[in-house]
């Protein structure tokens, strides 16, 4: 593998999304990457989910898990409506705006594909002419209740002009296994999605820096309660229940839901760019390569820093499927 090398700008959108409402934070993207893309960015990150918002009433909201509950339905209906499919119109979108602005785009999104929705990043190329996908393999705790689990397929790595550039979902740099895999390939620069980027997750964050010898960009929201429903509310539906769950959350409309804290990290677990808390910025920093292959003198866990005598790790990368057909009957 050729050492990474040179000098790029990265650029993380910490701003809102219109809350629900996918084809508004379309045009909101669009306007947030040319931005970065005038003032140099190469590589541009979203947050997690942030097509069109992470669902936050599942933290906050008390009566989200119950049963059949009619404004649990209203709401996971509006996220069926605004999800990305693949292939699908919102998809050609992202990689129209990627061969316009000449970047790497990096954006999280609720994906649909057949009846369920998955929670999914999406890696566009800066020809706009291919993409991967990664879907989180496994839900954390009540987002199970909205989100399918990925598998072993979708563990995907875009290269790039500065090398590997891969990427995991909030709780999954909490997986051994799973960080041991991307590991496996190679990253450059590794995007750590969240909803908010908490003390705790900038944990992660750094530490994946460190054993990964990559830089780390760690991306989170940030949305005010009243962002969340004046959202909702674009989409005009009249009298929609999914309302409920949004106005009990706790606090007034100008109250941060989700605080942000995007940073980037070095390979050496130092901040390139201190974490930016509590308001809304498109961040920029630069990333000196050079540092990848100076960290790799003492860590390299693909390397000699490996012991494959004693550990090994296969992952089953294949699609994994309910119903096959055998004579392609039925397909």
């Amino acid at each position: 593998m050729q050492q990474a090398q040179g000098l790029v700008r990265v650029a993380v959108i910490q701003h809102p999304p219109v809350f629900l409402n996918v084809e508004e934070s379309l045009k909101q993207a669009r306007r947030f990457v040319i931005e970065a893309a005038e003032q140099g960015a190469a590589i541009v990150v979203f947050p997690e989910t942030w097509l069109p918002g992470y669902p936050v009433w599942l933290d906050f909201s008390p009566r989200a898990a119950l049963w059949d509950y009619a404004p649990a339905k209203a709401l996971y209906q509006a996220l069926v409506e605004n999800a990305l499919t693949i292939p699908g119109p919102r998809l050609a979108a992202l990689l129209d705006l990627a061969r316009e602005t000449g970047v790497y785009l990096v954006v999280g999104a609720h994906e649909l594909a057949g009846g369920t929705l998955y929670n999914t990043i999406v890696y566009v190329d800066r020809g706009g002419k291919d993409f991967r996908i990664h879907r989180k393999l496994m839900p954390t705790y009540t987002e199970r209740m909205l989100w399918g689990r990925g598998d072993g397929s979708t563990l995907s790595v875009l290269d790039t002009a500065w090398g590997v550039l891969g990427g995991l979902i909030c709780w999954e740099h909490w997986m051994p296994l799973a960080r041991a895999a991307m590991h496996a390939r190679g990253e450059t620069i590794h995007v750590a999605q969240w909803p908010a980027v908490k003390d705790l997750h900038h944990l992660a964050s750094r530490h994946y820096a460190f054993e990964g010898q990559c830089f780390v960009i760690a991306a989170g929201c940030i949305l005010t309660r009243g962002e969340a429903i004046s959202g909702f509310k674009s989409l005009g539906k009249p009298n929609d229940a999914g309302l409920e769950l949004l106005e009990a959350m706790p606090g007034d409309d100008a109250d941060l839901i989700l605080r942000g804290g995007s940073a980037v990290i070095g390979p050496d677990t130092e901040y390139v760019l201190e974490p930016v808390i509590g308001r809304a910025a498109v961040i920029y920093a630069d990333l000196h390569l050079e540092q990848i292959a100076q960290g790799h003198l003492t860590m390299d866990t693909q390397g000699h820093y490996a012991r494959p005598d004693v550990f090994h790790l296969e992952v089953d990368d294949r699609p994994q499927v309910n119903v096959t057909f055998k004579n392609g009957v039925g397909k």
